[in-house]
């Protein structure tokens, strides 16, 4: 991850940035790195030097009063505090979606301290189901203003359970807010809504930047189900070529190597970026998107490859 980042104003426009990037870069792909996130709110500039944003971010807040007419509690066990337990569904479930950093040791005290979190386990004790933190603040005016932060559930009952939850600080702050994609990218918070008067504020969005490509097939993760092998043309390193690869996915395994076949779909390292995190869910999406097949038959093959949908809750 690449973060905060900055040009002195009497500075820019000698390409420092773009050399600082690419010193950095090295240094990674030299330690064996194979893939680049990036937060930046020059989604433009850093286009132009390869990576991609493969979701949209938001943020959401909803009038507690609202949530608390759509949901409510089941009697499911909930206890403050994080547990290894509580860690360990973290882990579990971050697999299920393309994106989720996995955790190192030092990260909940550490997020919880910084961020003055309070955390809430869901379910058993020994096998806890839901995991919710929250920050909570003075108002401007009166009340608190309540952000949740991590928001991990592992079924609907849970999530509805959570939701209820945070519903019962309705005499303490006026409205819910998740933080930038702290909410999971599915609907079940529209599902029950009485009225749907929730806001969505656009941020600005994580990018990514595969920096090698064999590696990054290999170490990806596919389904096991999945036997194909596709063709592709992929935009060369600097922009100006064009490569073959022969992309073979079997057995929960990927590799993809140097070939001469004529391709079946052609993608910039951009759009390889999107397609990488399973960022287009459809093939209608990455077709508008300008990715390039010969035949519809050929992309929407291309597209059922990832069938995870891209989330990136952790921010640096």
């Amino acid at each position: 991850m690449l973060s905060a980042g900055c040009v002195a104003p009497e500075e820019r426009g000698a390409r420092l940035s773009a050399d600082v990037l690419a010193e950095r870069l090295r240094h990674l792909h030299e330690q064996g790195a194979v893939l680049s996130t990036l937060g930046t709110t020059s989604g433009r500039y850093v286009r132009r030097l390869g990576w991609e944003a493969p979701v949209p971010v938001f943020a959401w807040s909803i009038a507690t009063d609202d949530l608390k007419r759509a949901f409510t509690r089941s009697g499911m066990p909930v206890e403050l505090g994080r547990t290894t337990e509580a860690d360990a569904l973290q882990r579990r479930l971050a697999p299920e979606w393309n994106g989720p950093v996995l955790r190192p040791p030092w990260w909940p005290a550490w997020i919880d301290d910084k961020q003055q979190l309070t955390t809430y386990r869901f379910g058993p004790a020994q096998a806890p189901t839901g995991l919710l933190s929250f920050a909570m603040k003075r108002g401007e005016r009166h009340g608190m203003q309540l952000t949740v932060h991590d928001f991990w559930a592992s079924d609907a009952d849970t999530v509805a359970e959570m939701l209820a939850f945070l519903a019962l600080h309705h005499t303490r702050a006026p409205a819910i807010h998740f933080r930038r994609s702290a909410l999971p990218p599915y609907p079940a918070l529209l599902h029950n809504l009485h009225r749907y008067r929730l806001t969505a504020e656009a941020w600005h969005p994580w990018m990514l930047r595969i920096l090698d490509l064999e590696e990054a097939m290999r170490l990806r993760g596919w389904p096991d189900h999945l036997d194909t092998a596709m063709p592709l043309a992929i935009e060369s390193q600097d922009g100006e070529n064009w490569d073959q690869y022969l992309l073979e996915i079997k057995g929960g395994t990927g590799q993809i190597t140097k070939t001469h076949t004529t391709s079946e779909a052609r993608l910039t390292r951009r759009q390889l970026a999107v397609w990488y995190a399973g960022g287009y869910r459809t093939a209608t999406a990455a077709r508008l998107a300008g990715v390039e097949a010969t035949s519809d038959e050929a992309l929407c093959r291309l597209i059922r490859t990832t069938e995870h949908e891209p989330w990136l809750p952790d921010h640096f």
